[in-house]
């Protein structure tokens, strides 16, 4: 089948962007000034000390044989040991990653469940009290940034009612508690995502409401509501689903923030803990996952395209 090709060869340059990916950031992080090991001993540590330490973290090794040695650790599950923590990094980013990505999963879901229903009703009724109101909110969520949203959600939500909790995360073992930890910061990162989605569907959907085809079915007797949803919507998905897979590098960056605000035990708050400590080797293991993460939502995307346009399957 042709498609099964053209998934083949997504996930073949998906490998080969990776790789590349992880030279750059390889390098990025070994060619930055200041040295991890006088970082950990300090200023006043010792040469012979130092250059043990160094011997020890690999770091007196050449470029390459560093990169070689990280790059079979990914392949292995071995991701070296934090500098500062004194942990494995693959334990670390594990752990972290049991809060991020039901945080993420919940703020995605949470904004196409605000977008879409608020972006079609706005272009179904253009211009009426729903369409007004939901330019007005959007443009309110593109200029607040994430981290604001999330200090507002403290003071009126957290601490002005005592419904949700202000902070932290006590674990998944106690149950709805841990889910009500993520509520605020899910709906902080979900706001501007939402903001963008409901311009972008809002416009989609007007834009194919004014095609010839729909028109024509509109022509044969087809009602307006049975034309939106069997013709419009499902044309209109294909640029709000660009569009959601472009938004997923700022859902990471705004993880960053809104996890520090939040106090929550995620990916971001280890990768800024970990910069401020000059923790390079989990910079460098968060840097690339991140933008794993990133690559793999934009080839998840164009497959996408392949379920909802049947013109790039007959293409492929």
């Amino acid at each position: 089948m042709p498609w099964v090709k053209t998934v083949f060869k997504r996930l073949a340059g998906l490998a080969l962007t990776v790789l590349a990916a992880s030279v750059v950031i390889f390098l990025a992080v070994s060619l930055a000034p200041g040295d991890p090991a006088q970082i950990m001993l300090g200023t006043s540590a010792q040469p012979d000390t130092l250059a043990a330490l160094r011997r020890q973290l690999g770091l007196d090794q050449p470029l390459v044989w560093q990169y070689l040695h990280w790059l079979g650790g990914i392949v292995t599950g071995d991701l070296g040991r934090s500098y500062t923590y004194g942990t494995p990094v693959a334990t670390l980013i594990g752990q972290k990653l049991l809060v991020t990505l039901p945080l993420t999963a919940l703020a995605t879901a949470l904004a196409l469940a605000i977008a879409l229903p608020l972006g079609v009703w706005s272009a179904d009724r253009p211009n009426g009290p729903v369409d007004i109101l939901g330019q007005i909110l959007s443009q309110f969520g593109i200029a607040i940034p994430n981290f604001w949203i999330g200090l507002l959600l403290i003071l009126g939500l957290a601490l002005g009612t005592g419904w949700f909790p202000s902070g932290g995360f006590e674990g998944w073992d106690t149950g709805p508690s841990a889910l009500l930890s993520l509520i605020l910061p899910a709906i902080a990162l979900a706001l501007p995502q939402a903001a963008v989605l409901t311009r972008v569907t809002r416009t989609a959907v007007l834009d194919i409401t004014g095609q010839d085809f729909i028109r024509t079915a509109r022509a044969k007797g087809l009602s307006r509501q049975r034309a939106l949803w069997q013709h419009v919507l499902p044309n209109a998905l294909v640029p709000v689903v660009t569009m959601l897979g472009l938004q997923i590098p700022f859902l990471i960056s705004g993880a960053v923030l809104v996890e520090n605000v939040f106090n929550l035990p995620g990916i971001g708050s280890l990768a800024y803990q970990a910069l401020a400590q000059r923790d390079l080797i989990v910079v460098q293991n968060t840097v690339l996952l991140f933008a794993t993460l990133t690559l793999v939502s934009n080839a998840l995307v164009d497959l996408a395209y392949l379920a909802l346009d049947p013109r790039l399957r007959s293409r492929s």
